[in-house]
């Protein structure tokens, strides 16, 4: 009988399938318990430091420091290619002689501590412009911004002309930074629901412009606490000098984007939201880096391998990005990386980050070619022949999750970006897991375009919408979502647009009968976002905008459209117009979410289907004592329908898709009660009798 190694034993007994992989998880697992020995023993006197430690020494030594007490500025950089560094700067005229990084020491760190000036103030000037100079072994000299640089901007037209349209570091150091007034919200990730409102500053507003972190924090905040999200999650937060890169092309890892506004006002933005009860959470990109030389990582010290697999070796370059990929097993990367963690939890209180390219990070095939076709036969992941996992990027995944849920104990959210359906990913790190609370459920949105693309109503098949919306993980929590941002971008469609775009500019009016095509999209839009948000997952996500239905996709300026913000923007000013429709779905978009922070249905266990009538086209099931019925016919309703439940007693209504206020028909009695038969029906002990008629949904709960 096989020995199940004790790190992996938890896991084993959680998920007996696991057996077979015992000894490839426990090697696994081995590798980042390694390293996390390795970093929280890295002292000089061999003394123990913990994860989070060691990364904020790490973000608080690195890059450029400054001590308000004796008034000096601190530099220190890695760059073990380098010859001789020099800070240059508007402070020196651009000229480093007399500013040059002493002490290059064994492992290639460079240092300098610069005195105030004369009359007791900082060398450098607050928001000035700065960069370091390499001399590289063969008398070559290279210029770049510092790697941990905290603030970086875009050149301004003159300076392009001058120096070319590479982003400017800047040395952050306000003399009144912000204070911060309201604690986090506490999140119980046993029990408590998160619902997700992802979002992207700069598209956040009707005007074609870059919206800001204070045009945010003014108009968008309030709009998503009145809808009921509980979490936002951020996007293209980490500074990307390409703006149609949708913020996956970082450059500067440590400064949040300048586009819109200052580190303070971002500060300012996720405070506000923490006094509104929400958690803010950060789209972190650590999967891959921006090519860019002089204002990114890319050669940074001249070589190619410093940060990154070296090109030589196939695996610092990602096949479709077109972008640099990090050496996981060097320490200095680990360091940089998990440093980026803290400093985004400890200086922006960010509550937790959605880690983007997660199946990239996994794989040496990067989920590309026939490596990505995944089945979720365990082999495809566990077999030491077949997955192809990248060890070392899965043991840092690993050690992230540790450091996250180490600095917020309380509160911490961290959320996967996989397609391939790893195992373990979602379990605890102690029974040997990979440790994060949610991956992402990205097989849903493809199920409902697929439906919408290729079949007529009366094709749905309902066991497949079944089936997808619960295939998932035992134990593995998922973040359901019918779209996200994927599908509101140019090239894809929304369901929105799938279900009416022959009629999203000329039907949504009030002011007439809504057309079959208006009626059916209305009705659909709203019955594929209850079904996914109640049965698929554990958590909810909706991408702004389409939560009302979104008449557009979203498009940044490029050279295909003449660098236009026509379609970079979100046009709230449809929901607030009462002659357009788009206010009915957000109307229920905001009862949704009100009516599971009420009754609560997401983090609780899966639900019981009870019912999936094919030709009826009906769906029900129980989930934590609330019945779900669907009705997805296109033209027959049901009176005196027969629904099995198991708990016996009186049923009202709590939430009807076909109110009048969410575009529907007003079909429904929600005054009448419903009471329980004591005859089995489907499996349950009981059944009731409800009037359902065609394209709606109604959920019931107990009186």
């Amino acid at each position: 009988m096989m020995e199940i190694p004790e790190n992996v034993k938890g896991a084993v007994e959680f998920d007996p399938y696991l057996k077979p992989y015992a000894q490839v998880l426990s090697e696994r697992r081995y590798l980042a318990d390694k390293w996390a020995y390795e970093i929280t023993h890295a002292t000089p006197d061999g003394s123990y430091q913990s994860l989070a430690k060691f990364s904020r020494d790490s973000y608080k030594s690195y890059g450029l420091h400054a001590n308000p007490q004796t008034k000096e500025i601190s530099y220190k950089e890695w760059a073990p290619n380098a010859k001789r560094a020099f800070l240059v700067g508007e402070f020196n005229n651009w000229d480093g002689s007399n500013h040059e990084l002493k002490n290059k020491d064994e492992f290639g760190n460079f240092y300098i501590t610069i005195p105030p000036l004369s009359n007791g103030d900082y060398a450098i000037p607050h928001d000035s412009k700065i960069k370091v100079k390499f001399q590289l072994e063969d008398g070559s000299e290279i210029y770049r911004l510092p790697a941990w640089i905290t603030r970086a901007t875009q050149p301004t037209k003159e300076t392009a002309k001058q120096f070319g349209p590479t982003y400017e570091g800047r040395f952050w150091n306000p003399t009144e930074p912000y204070q911060f007034q309201n604690n986090r919200p506490v999140f119980n990730e046993s029990h408590d629901s998160l619902r997700i409102y992802e979002a992207h500053v700069g598209i956040s507003s009707p005007e074609p412009k870059v919206t800001t972190y204070k045009e945010f924090t003014q108009n968008i905040l309030p709009r998503i606490k009145k809808l009921g999200y509980d979490a936002i999650q951020l996007m293209a937060i980490m500074e990307h000098a390409y703006y149609a890169s949708f913020g996956y092309q970082v450059t500067n890892f440590f400064a949040p984007s300048s586009r819109y506004g200052t580190p303070e006002d971002l500060k300012e933005l996720i405070d506000t939201a923490h006094g509104m009860g929400i958690l803010v959470l950060l789209d972190v990109v650590h999967s891959h880096a921006s090519k860019n030389v002089e204002d990114g990582l890319n050669n940074f010290d001249g070589s190619d391998h410093q940060y990154f697999h070296s090109l030589s070796s196939g695996r610092g370059e990602h096949p479709l990005w077109d972008s640099r990929l990090f050496n996981y097993g060097n320490f200095e990367v680990q360091r940089f990386l998990l440093s980026n963690l803290t400093y985004y939890i400890d200086v922006y209180q960010f509550d937790g980050f959605r880690f983007d390219g997660v199946t990239s990070m996994l794989y040496l095939h990067h989920g590309v070619g026939e490596g990505g076709a995944f089945s979720g036969d365990y082999n495809e992941y566990l077999s030491k022949e077949r997955s192809g996992v990248d060890h070392e990027a899965l043991a840092y995944l690993m050690l992230a999750n540790d450091l996250v849920h180490e600095l917020l104990p309380e509160s911490a959210v961290t959320v996967a970006e996989d397609v391939s359906g790893y195992p373990t990913l979602c379990l605890p790190r102690n029974i040997g897991g990979v440790g994060f609370d949610y991956r992402l459920a990205m097989a849903l949105p493809d199920m409902w375009i697929k439906l919408l693309k290729e079949k007529s109503d009366d094709q749905w098949d309902m066991g497949h919408i079944v089936h997808t919306l619960t295939n998932r993980r035992y134990g593995e929590k998922v973040v359901a979502y019918c779209e996200s941002h994927d599908q509101a971008l140019v090239g894809d469609k929304t369901l929105a647009f799938w279900l009416m775009d022959a009629e999203m500019y000329t039907g949504m009016t009030v002011l007439k009968e809504p057309s079959l095509v208006i009626d059916r999209g209305i009705a659909l839009h709203k019955m594929i976002r209850l079904i996914t948000h109640s049965l698929g997952g554990e958590a909810y996500l909706n991408f702004e905008g389409n939560e009302f239905g979104h008449p557009e996709w979203l498009d940044f300026p490029n050279v295909n459209n003449n660098d236009s913000y026509h379609y970079a923007r979100r046009q709230f000013n449809l929901v607030d117009d009462h002659l357009l429709r788009y206010q009915h779905l957000n109307n229920f978009d905001s009862t949704m979410q009100h009516t599971e922070m009420k009754y609560q249905w997401l983090n609780t266990p899966q639900a019981y289907v009870s019912l999936k009538h094919e030709v009826d086209k009906v769906i029900a099931f129980e989930r934590n004592g609330k019945l779900f019925i669907f009705n997805f016919h296109p033209t027959n309703s049901f009176s005196d329908y027969r629904i099995g439940v198991e708990q016996a007693g009186s049923y009202r209504i709590i939430l009807n898709t076909d109110r009048q206020e969410f575009g529907g028909q007003n079909r429904i009695d929600e005054n009448a009660r419903f009471f329980t038969t004591d005859l089995e029906w489907n499996n349950r002990k009981n059944f009731i009798q409800v009037y359902i008629p065609c394209r709606t949904a109604i959920i019931l709960a107990l009186e």
